[in-house]
């Protein structure tokens, strides 16, 4: 039976040791590039919003899973080779330390992609 989550603190209390570690120290780098900043979850993950959906991550037992959206992985793709990573997902293992620095220029790079997006209105 799946675990349905209110908000990321439940989420990432729900694991322990490295996973948890990882987890918050990833929640913590994307509150610090952007403080504005909103949380949710969607899909059972948790989810960070501004001017849409930005970034999700999620734990697992031998990595960590990060889902900048495809355009966040084919943008690094050369960057990411190295990790098992797909369409809009990369997987960070467990046994080494999260690649800050990558991360960081990647979220940074989908925070550009949002602000930048023009919202499509309806025609009446």
């Amino acid at each position: 039976m799946k675990t349905e989550y209110k908000n990321i603190d439940e989420y990432i209390a729900s694991f322990e040791g490295e996973v948890k570690n990882k987890l918050t120290q990833l929640r913590e780098l994307i509150h610090k590039l952007v403080p504005e900043i909103s949380e949710t979850i969607s899909y059972q993950m948790p989810t960070f919003v501004l001017n849409g959906n930005l970034v999700h991550f999620a734990g697992y037992k031998k990595h960590i899973g990060f889902y900048p959206a495809p355009s966040g992985i084919s943008n690094f793709e050369e960057e990411i080779s190295k990790y098992k990573y797909a369409k809009g997902s990369v997987q960070f293992p467990l046994n080494e330390e999260l690649p800050i620095e990558l991360i960081s220029r990647i979220i940074l790079f989908r925070v550009q992609e949002n602000l930048t997006k023009k919202k499509l209105k309806p025609k009446v």
